[in-house]
């Protein structure tokens, strides 16, 4: 990889020193870089391990070191010699801050294991982690083998109900149901002996389906008492810091296990390893806000957008209707941020790093290579674990394979916690910032809802920016799971470039998901090639969008406007009108589930006329007056039709049907005023 430091010193805007063997003979220059005070960026990441201890070992070191693969992201490619903008992108991005400090989740754990499982298999388990953990073991038959005749660690057996909790704070219930009592028991094996039908396995329990009540068992006990029939079900609980799980049908389902969950179906040693070392105190980010006065989830009793429940990968998200809200649980949460990608409203944000901090990041990287002469740059958004994993083997497979490209010049790699914590209003702003294309590399990591949820959001996206006339396919999904997939995955690095904005935008990503959106819009829109009405958007994954009303059905009984969470729905005091601001819609359906008359449907599209920022009437009716002061209280046809309905009814003849045409002030008055109407006191 030929580098020019001046080249990538000019885009930096400060001096380079091209070292070739840092990590060797010139990690004397290395030291003194880092007891300089100002900040160090190592442009590899090979020895890394190596630099960090030489920075701890270092007296007076005191510069913050950030590190940077430059070499297989871009060093090793057959256009390496066109690296350069990536490379100085890339060692600008390198400089940026850490992201802020935010709250954490804390973990403790005492090591209390529970291993649930046949007890051969448990007992096995067990005493590769007894030295380390203190174990207790849930009996669910006894396995091929048997328990070894010596009791070595609690027993516990019978219906398990439930196994709920994270690492520190699980709790087991289950229903102790079998006549032999394990705590009683001596393991002496008199009562497997006697039983006549073999119904007593080495686990000590007894199989009731076999059993045929001749009670040897009982007798061949004797002293120990640890067999009752007559004894009744009894319901437990018992608290646990661990739990291994061994059986084929597993205690969770979902993608993503509670921290301190593990299943062990494929004897992975690792696992038992990861085991060992979750005892102490623990502590990760709080990966989201929560603003529940933004949340389109409930209103009124009426469940609306349920879109963070529906994605969430580890059941950390549930409803709580009667508080008009979701919540979500951080000891579950794992941070993905699935849920911040697919909330309509921005009520879920993704703080960990925040939305601004991604934007600086993603600017920073745009900028300098376009300064350093770039063109065309494509974004691969990927994890930082698995995807850099397979970045890095593409890289060392153009390296050795003549038949391999590698990542392209124009691709920048830009590492995410998680590749769904980034949606459609960051990826258009990167668009917007001059990026040609964003790619998101997806790994075998992933949850199937995941990537359902990301290909609805890039379809939204792309067709925003195919409704503008902006040419070319600017979004994909990538898939490798591992090595395997490199020449698919080479294959598609090297599409050609989509048509970008003719001049860059300026704005900063905001903290608040429709703002960002907002000033994404009007900038793609103002340099658009295309400017139509209106932009017709798949329903699917849609954040923007308008309503269709049903003027025939209806009654505008405004039953909509105290449901909207957003206030794109509004009356007006002076007048039977509805009104509609579509910016403001999240496309939720509170309203539409509302509706009494199901006069509503949900539109998803894009406005580009002033109106879409406008209060328009969408529909008004003529007022009803009062009979008898003139007031209006409510709309002819809303009135008309209530008593056509109650005209037949017999509490609403006469008088009473004649009130029905007053205002409440009216009704009152008439009420009273009404010699045959019957009084309290008249009784």
């Amino acid at each position: 990889m030929p580098l020019a430091p001046k080249i990538l010193g000019a885009a930096l805007n400060e001096e380079l020193t091209l070292h070739t063997t840092l990590c060797r003979r010139e990690a004397g220059a290395f030291v003194q870089a880092i007891q300089s005070g100002e900040d160090v960026v190592v442009a590899c990441t090979q020895e890394k391990r190596l630099f960090s201890e030489l920075g701890e070992q270092t007296q007076g070191a005191v510069s913050p070191i950030h590190f940077v693969n430059i070499r297989e992201t871009g060093g090793w490619s057959k256009d390496a010699s066109k690296a350069m903008p990536k490379l100085a992108a890339l060692l600008a991005a390198a400089h940026l801050p850490e992201a802020e400090p935010v709250p954490t989740v804390s973990y403790k754990s005492a090591g209390r294991l529970l291993i649930i499982g046949q007890l051969d298999a448990a007992e096995q388990a067990a005493d590769w982690l007894s030295d380390a953990l203190d174990v207790t073991l849930f009996v669910q038959g006894a396995g091929a083998q048997g328990g070894t005749q010596e009791r070595r660690y609690p027993v516990l057996s019978g219906q398990v109900k439930g196994l709920t909790g994270w690492l520190g704070a699980f709790e087991l219930k289950w229903q102790r149901n079998n006549p032999i009592d394990l705590d009683l028991c001596t393991r002496c094996n008199a009562c497997i002996a006697a039983c006549p039908e073999d119904a007593i396995g080495l686990d000590y329990q007894v199989d009731a389906a076999r059993c045929q009540s001749h009670r040897v068992c009982v007798k061949a006990c004797g002293v120990a008492g640890a067999i009752d029939f007559s004894r009744e079900p009894e319901d437990m609980s018992e608290q646990f810091d661990l739990v291994l799980d061994l059986r084929s049908t597993p205690a969770f389902s979902q993608h993503a296990l509670p921290q301190g969950y593990f299943r062990w179906a494929d004897k992975d040693p690792k696992t038992l390893i990861q085991l060992r070392g979750l005892v102490g105190e623990f502590e990760k980010p709080k990966f989201f806000l929560y603003k529940q006065k933004l949340c389109a989830h409930s209103r009124n009793a009426k469940t609306g957008c349920n879109a963070c429940i529906d994605v969430c990968s580890a059941s950390a998200i549930s409803s709580e209707r009667e508080r008009q809200q979701i919540k979500v649980n951080p000891n579950l949460c794992v941070g993905c941020g699935a849920c911040t990608t697919v909330c309509p409203s921005g009520a879920l944000t993704y703080a960990y790093p925040r939305a601004s901090e991604q934007g600086v990041r993603i600017k920073t990287l745009l900028t300098t290579y376009a300064r350093a002469g770039g063109k065309q740059a494509a974004l691969l958004l990927h994890s930082q674990e698995a995807g850099a994993r397979q970045i890095e083997d593409l890289g060392r497979a153009a390296r050795l394979d003549a038949d391999t490209h590698g990542v392209p010049a124009r691709v920048m790699p830009l590492a995410l916690w998680h590749t769904s914590s980034v949606g459609l209003e960051l990826w258009l702003t990167a668009i917007a910032y001059g990026a040609s294309q964003v790619w998101v590399l997806m790994t075998d990591e992933e949850a199937p809802q995941y990537r359902t949820a990301v290909q609805a959001q890039m379809d939204v996206a792309q067709a925003i920016l195919h409704g503008l006339g902006y040419t070319g396919e600017h979004f994909r999904i990538l898939e490798a799971r591992d090595a395997r997939d490199l020449a698919a995955l080479d294959t598609q690095l090297q599409a050609a470039p989509a048509q970008c904005v003719t001049r860059t935008a300026g704005f900063a990503v905001q903290a608040d998901k429709r703002a960002t959106l907002e000033l994404v819009l009007d900038h793609l829109v103002e340099h658009a090639p295309q400017h139509p009405e209106v932009i017709a958007l798949p329903a699917l994954g849609s954040p923007l969008g308008a309503l269709a009303i049903n003027k025939e059905t209806c009654t505008l009984c405004l039953s909509c406007v105290s449901a909207c969470p957003a206030s794109a729905l509004q009356d007006n005091p002076q007048a039977p009108q509805l009104k509609f601001i579509e910016k403001n819609c999240v496309q939720c359906g509170l309203c539409v589930k509302t509706c009494p008359e199901q006069a509503l449907s949900l539109v998803p599209q894009l406005r580009l006329t002033p109106q879409r920022k406008e209060a328009v009437v969408i529909n008004e009716m003529q007022p009803y007056s009062c009979v008898r002061c003139g007031k209006p209280f409510g709309t002819l046809k809303a009135i008309e039709g209530m008593l056509g309905k109650l005209a037949g009814h017999a509490m609403f003849q006469g008088p009473a049907l004649e009130r029905l045409k007053m205002c409440g002030d009216c009704r009152v008055i008439d009420i009273y005023s009404s010699e045959n109407e019957s009084r309290i006191t008249d009784l």
